[in-house]
């Protein structure tokens, strides 16, 4: 962790001088598998007038939900839920999504061509074309090859806008390769925020791309990860947020792509996506029509955390970007007065990093952190720069916890059913100080969340949201779900779960070990 004064990136005519990149995920948005024609960006890039969130839907079920959480509060507070499970977790989206009369605008890092895509897309399609809502939508443009025919017809649908963070000038995949070299800070600097908001007054905000990892539907494998879901207050916090992106010139509406209708192909993708939901059995457990949630909305309200909230990113100010999530981090941790519970994906500290741990803990506070064991990483080249620091996260007062790639979790919250993966992984970023402060979002504890994507989360003060999460926390601390990384006397780390103890970090099989080692060579900086 890098803490430091808010940093400035600036994107005249979308041209940035080079910097490396660190492996990321081989996802794509996209309408359907199949490819097309490419076209290109136009060299004289248009942008619109700025654009802003409509107001709060005067009607529907969603303002009725939060009415009822401003009705016995002031307008400053919401009603929040944690979606901890994979499949709650989409059923609340398909809740606010399938709900929506007036607007919904959706930020997303990934959004996979996969089972989970596609259902998400296609209720978004209806809510627009059968019931009039405008819907908006960003995505990051660092994994859309072949897919701006896709795109582009989508922009085309009624009451539907998309636009692309950062977009590539050249859209196939060999010119792609040479602008590359040429900008390769067009692949470094990433929109890594995960956000959607219906009709003003629903917001979900954490940290799950769109896509079958992030919703228990892997046949490979699964992330555990987290959200909250708020009613009120914070949905009108995230149209600002989302709004600063929408109207920045970072991000570019699929317009300006030099492409022609193809209604022939437009009908035939919407015709293939309708029938793959209908058939996909993966899908079992979910709705695949439009629903009626408004029983499900209604019995949620007297189990809502009421509490207050500051919703936290690295803003996209017109032409600029300015990082200051580490400094909100920061001070947000510096809070703690008697416990901080931390859950991170992906963490590579700095010795910065572990005197501020050893401030905190200097002083009494009881620090807990959970991360990726190299047996359930995704990204081994994050284990190899995070390993090295285990022993001073121990030796700084701090329990460590790593998951365990088959962590008891993985059947009963991850998978859902008739799915099951290989392995769990984690991908959540989480944070509890005191059991009243709570951090939800998307930021992982790396140079490159710190440094080059924007990232974003939600600071809430709330008690009760703050101690369902605890037991949350612990319950994948448990020996069932993580191992313990402990000290033995001459400072080498060994790990205890509740079947084992082992001397050598655990992994899944030897070529995950033989990554682990090759990855040490890159600089950390890179992921």
């Amino acid at each position: 962790m890098i803490f430091k004064e808010p940093v400035v990136h600036r994107a005249p005519a979308l041209c940035i001088r080079t910097r490396f990149i660190r492996a990321l995920p081989t996802a794509a948005f996209a309408l359907m598998l199949t490819a097309c024609a490419t076209p290109q960006l136009k060299d004289d890039i248009q942008w619109p007038e700025p654009a802003f969130a409509r107001p709060p839907a005067e009607n529907g079920v969603l303002a009725e939900t939060a009415r009822a959480v401003t009705s016995t509060h002031t307008g400053k507070h919401s009603g929040f839920k944690l979606l901890n499970g994979s499949r709650e977790s989409m059923d609340w989206r398909l809740a606010l999504i399938d709900s929506a009369v007036s607007s919904i605008d959706i930020q997303t890092y990934l959004w996979y061509p996969d089972s989970a895509g596609m259902l998400l897309l296609e209720r978004v399609v209806r809510a627009a074309e059968e019931r009039g809502v405008h819907v908006r939508l960003i995505v990051d443009d660092l994994l859309t090859i072949g897919q701006d025919q896709p795109l582009y017809e989508l922009n085309q649908r009624p009451n539907i806008e998309v636009r692309l963070f950062n977009p590539w000038r050249k859209r196939n995949l060999v010119s792609r390769g040479g602008e590359m070299i040429v900008e390769m800070q067009r692949l470094n600097f990433r929109m890594h925020d995960k956000l959607l908001i219906a009709d003003g007054h629903a917001a979900v905000i954490g940290g799950r791309n769109i896509g079958d990892h992030y919703f228990g539907l892997s046949h490979a494998y699964n992330f555990h990860d987290l959200d909250v879901l708020g009613f009120g207050h914070l949905a009108q916090q995230t149209n600002q947020m989302f709004d600063s992106f929408w109207n920045s010139n970072w991000v570019v509406s699929v317009d300006n792509f030099d492409a022609q209708p193809d209604p022939e192909f437009a009908e035939t993708t919407w015709t293939s996506i309708i029938a793959n939901n209908a058939g996909n059995e993966d899908l079992d457990s979910f709705h695949v029509g439009v629903q009626d949630w408004t029983d499900e909305l209604e019995d949620l309200v007297p189990g809502l955390h009421i509490g207050t909230s500051e919703v936290i990113y690295d803003e996209a100010d017109g032409d600029a970007v300015i990082q200051n999530m580490a400094l909100e981090m920061f001070e947000f941790f510096e809070l703690a007065q008697e416990e901080l519970l931390v859950t991170n994906a992906y963490i590579i500290p700095n010795q910065d990093a572990i005197d501020r741990l050893q401030a905190l803990t200097d002083r009494g506070v009881d620090v807990r952190i959970l991360t990726n064991s190299l047996a359930s990483h995704d990204v081994p080249a994050v284990n190899s720069h995070y390993k090295g620091w285990r022993d001073d996260f121990i030796e700084a007062g701090a329990e460590l916890y790593e998951l365990r790639a088959d962590a008891a979790i993985k059947e009963t919250v991850v998978e859902v059913p008739p799915v099951k993966g290989r392995f769990v992984g984690l991908h959540t970023k989480a944070a509890v100080i005191d059991r009243e402060l709570v951090f939800i979002g998307s930021m992982n504890f790396d140079p490159r969340s710190f440094n080059i994507n924007t990232e974003d989360g939600a600071l809430i003060r709330s008690p009760g949201l703050a101690r369902e999460l605890v037991e949350l926390m612990e319950q994948d601390m448990h020996p069932d779900n993580a191992w313990q990384v402990l000290l033995d006397e001459d400072g080498d780390p060994y790990w205890v779960n509740s079947d084992e103890t082992v001397n050598r970090q655990p992994a899944r099989n030897f070529w995950q070990r033989v990554m682990d080692l090759f990855f040490r060579m890159f600089p950390k900086e890179l992921y």
